[in-house]
């Protein structure tokens, strides 16, 4: 996992946005996806 996506994603969680916390999950399979699914 890129690390911008796990600092945005302690964020979300810290402050507790939902949307944004869904928003990025889906990002992360997208992301996931496109490089093949090494990560």
């Amino acid at each position: 996992m890129p690390q911008w996506l796990k600092r945005q994603l302690m964020k979300a969680f810290q402050t507790k946005n939902r949307k944004q916390i869904l928003l990025l999950n889906d990002c992360w399979f997208l992301y996931n996806d496109k490089q093949g699914g090494r990560n």
